[in-house]
């Protein structure tokens, strides 16, 4: 059975048509009326009756109640018969591509003509539906096409003709233009206000107040900005560059560069010239601990740098050696060294670095080679003996210190005597001594151009100046105050000396101090008071311009003087800064970093922000 024609093209519709209410279709042919229907029409609305035939040749838009569904060859040509023509599109946006960097002028002409085109052109586009709806395929002519390829481009905005092409955006949201933001209303969004009288924004334009509030609380890194920089070259870098013609020219200054490191051991990244550190406000900021992936068992009893590695050694009433990496970030944990029958109470590198001195209340101590992890005792007869045969040992070797070179150890015996220890054979023997008047409280290596001079410090605040080589005192003056003086310290270019005493007093010396030629007594440059305790930690950063000085006695007694004016920082550390008892501090080599040990087993990290800045 041959099914019918109409059927067959219901079942090829690609989406059902929407069911059309009755009476609002309309019948281009009055003749698809037969007579019988006709005379029903007159019978039932009294209008006269009009055969077929009569009708046949006019009978467009009769509008008849059908509740039959229309033929498919009229379906696209019908359904938007009863539409008025500006109904029958909705202009949502106008679609436009605006390179980035070019503006808007301010006056613009928004003519109807020109956005939406006139109504011939209307008229024709609509034709070219109704012609794409029916399956009517026309072909432009040359002559159009001609004229659609001379006419320019429609664009609203100007664009700005620019010699350095910009990559166009993968994708524009065509809504952006069309959304206005009213920025008053929101109080989230009033901080993106230009002015208190600033309210509704486009889209375009509340997107660049956008980027521009997250730029100010996001800056962009210098990595970045240096990135961006290496990208886009400069006017005077291009100038250099092309003036750079001759090839055979840039290979003999390439050649030349690389011969200059090659030919110098030093470091190839050189450091900026360190600036000079204004009195008052240091710039502090606090990291995680340096041990905090190891803790110290106990109060830490030593803290120092290594002369040229971000390496930190901490020595502990656990009697354990810690090594840590100080990045600033995780420092992270190195190695540990157990050495059971040492308490320690002093840990040193060796000058070079290549060693670790590791000292106590023993009368021996413990050489740990970074080389090959291994650590060595001293050899029997450290202190050589008697011709009864007893050995003669001091009871402790806690006071020591190395000199510039690293071959001469001076160790503070007891009953005045000071040891001086050959380090560079290898033997670690006593090689001579200098006795004092008093019990030695402290030792310390002069610098610069007194480099191999040793000064001592007795019980009874009396300075001695040593000349190692002869064995002879140089020197003696008194520290001013003259009472409870136990401690020395300098700096490394020989320019200050410090002296603490027990009753929290710092006398700061000048170079005239160390001087041995010099037969006056020293005036002290200042004597600082700002600790109420005894002096336990004096130390100096790598370029003379900070003193640390603090007291294990009380809690929180720590402070930075600034030297070049001799004054006591204000802002840090304060007394709510959680420093706990300190024990020991040092500075990195840089001075980027200083470490400060307490008797909680924690070495606190702080920043110094000047030097960051300069490294």
């Amino acid at each position: 059975m041959v099914k019918k024609a109409h059927k067959r093209q219901k079942t090829e519709k690609s989406a059902p048509e929407a069911v059309q209410p009755l009476g609002t279709t309309f019948l281009l042919v009055d003749s698809a009326k037969d007579d019988e229907e006709r005379r029903l029409e007159s019978m039932l609305f009294g209008t006269a009756y009009v055969p077929a035939s009569k009708t046949a040749g006019d009978s467009k838009n009769i509008l008849v109640v059908s509740d039959e569904e229309p033929e498919d060859d009229l379906d696209g040509a019908n359904e938007l018969r009863g539409v008025m023509d500006p109904d029958l599109f909705v202009v949502d946006d106008v679609t436009m591509s605006i390179p980035s960097g070019s503006k808007p002028t301010k006056d613009i002409d928004f003519r109807e003509e020109e956005v939406f085109g006139s109504e011939e052109e209307g008229e024709d586009e609509l034709h070219n539906v109704f012609s794409a709806a029916n399956g009517d395929d026309e072909v432009k002519s040359k002559e159009e096409e001609a004229e659609e390829e001379q006419r320019p481009a429609m664009s609203i905005f100007p664009v700005a003709s620019s010699s350095k092409p910009r990559k166009a955006p993968a994708w524009q949201d065509p809504d952006d233009a069309a959304v206005q933001v009213s920025l008053a209303n929101d109080k989230r969004l009033r901080k993106l206000r230009d002015a208190p009288s600033d309210d509704v924004v486009g889209g375009q334009e509340y997107e660049r107040r956008l980027r521009r509030q997250f730029e100010k609380i996001n800056p962009t890194p210098e990595w970045a900005a240096q990135a961006r920089k290496k990208l886009r070259p400069t006017s005077k870098q291009k100038r250099r560059l092309s003036s750079l013609s001759d090839a055979t020219s840039e290979e003999e200054d390439d050649d030349g560069g690389l011969d200059s490191i090659l030919a110098s051991t030093g470091g190839i990244l050189g450091r900026q010239k360190a600036g000079i550190l204004t009195q008052g406000i240091l710039s502090v900021e606090r990291l995680r601990d340096a041990n905090i992936s190891a803790r110290t068992e106990g109060a830490v009893k030593a803290v120092q740098f290594h002369p040229s590695l971000p390496i930190l050694l901490t020595a502990g009433e656990d009697r354990r050696l810690k090594l840590f990496n100080i990045d600033g970030h995780t420092n992270p944990h190195l190695q540990t060294v157990h050495i059971p029958d040492l308490p320690m109470t002093t840990a040193l590198y060796h000058p070079s670095g290549s060693n670790i001195l590791l000292t106590g209340t023993r009368p021996f101590f413990y050489n740990y080679d970074l080389q090959t992890g291994t650590a060595l005792r001293s050899p029997r007869g450290l202190w050589g003996t008697t011709f009864s045969g007893t050995a003669v040992q001091d009871p402790s070797m806690e006071i020591c210190s190395f000199d510039a070179t690293g071959e001469v150890l001076a160790v503070a015996g007891k009953g005045g005597y000071v040891h001086l220890v050959d380090w560079k054979s290898g033997t670690g023997q006593v090689v001579g001594s200098v006795k004092m008047n008093a019990p030695v409280k402290g030792l310390w290596w002069t610098r610069g151009d007194r480099q191999g001079e040793l000064m001592t410090l007795g019980e009874d605040a009396q300075v001695y100046v040593w000349d190692v080589a002869e064995r002879k005192c140089l020197r003696r003056w008194k520290d001013e105050g003259e009472y409870g003086s136990h401690i020395i310290e300098g700096d490394r270019f020989g320019k200050y000396l410090s002296v603490g005493s027990r009753h929290g007093l710092v006398n700061v010396y000048g170079s005239d101090s160390i001087s041995s030629t010099s037969s006056q007594r020293p005036k002290p440059l200042k004597t600082i008071n700002n600790l109420t305790t005894s002096v336990t930690s004096l130390r100096y950063n790598h370029d003379s311009q900070l003193l640390a000085m603090a007291s294990n006695t009380k809690k929180d007694q720590l402070r930075m003087v600034h030297l070049p004016s001799l004054t006591v920082f204000s802002n840090w550390p304060t007394s709510g800064t959680p420093l706990g008892h300190v024990t020991s501090m040092d500075f990195s080599s840089g001075s980027e970093y200083v470490a400060i040990g307490n008797n909680r087993g924690r070495v606190l990290l702080y920043t110094l922000r000047d030097y960051v800045s300069q490294s």
